[in-house]
């Protein structure tokens, strides 16, 4: 390579890592949807950030609310990207092809996407205790939420294309856990839509990944609380769910959001531009056991 190739690898470089470019997130309210818009701002991405910013009454917990998107919006704008929020709800296919829409209108296409929307419980039960809408919420939101958001962006991303498609299942998309059949089984379908969605948009340029993390710690600054929530189902103490994890964990600590955020940003851009089908386990080496 010569000096002038190095010259101008250095300078591309230090470009911002998605400069021009527009990215879709769900379930930015907080928690990993927060830490990923913020970092995908830092790399210079315009945003619609999308959340329910409602209360759900099959769900025993608060979800984000819209003074959270609010500020994760406050918080991207500070550098200096356009940030545009609607609240979605995933379930529902007119308000997410009106989201859609409202990105193309704004920002005249869309790079990527992140499925980050997602729900812990209800859970916590055997699989003969789980009652048929339980089991129904579950696999609405997880798994055919980011399916809604995929075929209303796929077409987007084809006639551009070009494009990538991030979706967060998690460890629970590659292992079983006891008591938690249906998240399970939507995460798991999730790695399932990834891979059969990688090989329908691959002649078009666009790549499709699932980002599988661990147990991630709820970061008060993010206002997390899906590791909490998790810990709930589970009947841990508050005041010792982070200890518990832990102990499952190779590594001895707990996933940080940064650690994911850092993840779904390299699947987003350009390096990751041959990876497609693939899954990206951010879990601190608990898979490998």
């Amino acid at each position: 390579m010569s000096a002038a190739e190095i010259r101008g690898r250095a300078h591309d470089d230090a470009a911002p890592r998605l400069a021009d470019r527009t990215a879709v997130i769900t379930g930015a309210g907080r928690g990993l949807g927060r830490a990923c818009a913020v970092r995908y701002a830092e790399a210079g991405a315009d945003l619609l950030l999308l959340d329910v910013a409602s209360d759900n009454p099959g769900v025993p917990y608060p979800l984000a609310s819209p003074a959270q998107l609010a500020e994760t919006a406050r918080q991207c704008a500070d550098f200096g990207v356009e940030v545009v929020t609607a609240v979605a709800d995933i379930t529902d296919a007119s308000t997410v092809d009106r989201a859609v829409d409202l990105a193309l209108d704004r920002f005249g296409g869309i790079d990527v996407l992140l499925n980050n929307a997602g729900i812990a419980a209800p859970s916590g039960k055997p699989i003969h205790e789980i009652r048929e809408d339980e089991w129904q919420l579950m696999l609405d939101v997880d798994l055919s939420g980011a399916w809604r958001l995929m075929k209303a962006v796929a077409p987007v991303m084809v006639q551009q294309r070009g494009g990538s498609i991030v979706n967060v299942s998690s460890t629970a998309g590659m292992v079983g856990y006891r008591n938690f059949a249906a998240y399970v089984a939507a995460k798991h379908g999730l790695i399932g839509l990834t891979r059969a969605a990688a090989l329908d948009y691959a002649p078009y340029g666009v790549r499709v990944n699932a980002l599988c993390p661990g147990s991630v710690r709820d970061d008060p600054l993010l206002e997390g609380r899906m590791l909490g929530e998790i810990a709930r189902s589970l009947d841990v103490a508050a005041d010792e769910h982070e200890a518990a994890f832990v102990q499952a964990q190779p590594t001895n600590a707990l996933v940080e959001p940064a650690d994911v955020a850092g993840a779904a940003l390299w699947l987003a851009g350009d390096e990751a531009r041959q990876v497609t089908g693939s899954l990206l386990a951010v879990d601190g080496g608990f898979t490998v056991r």
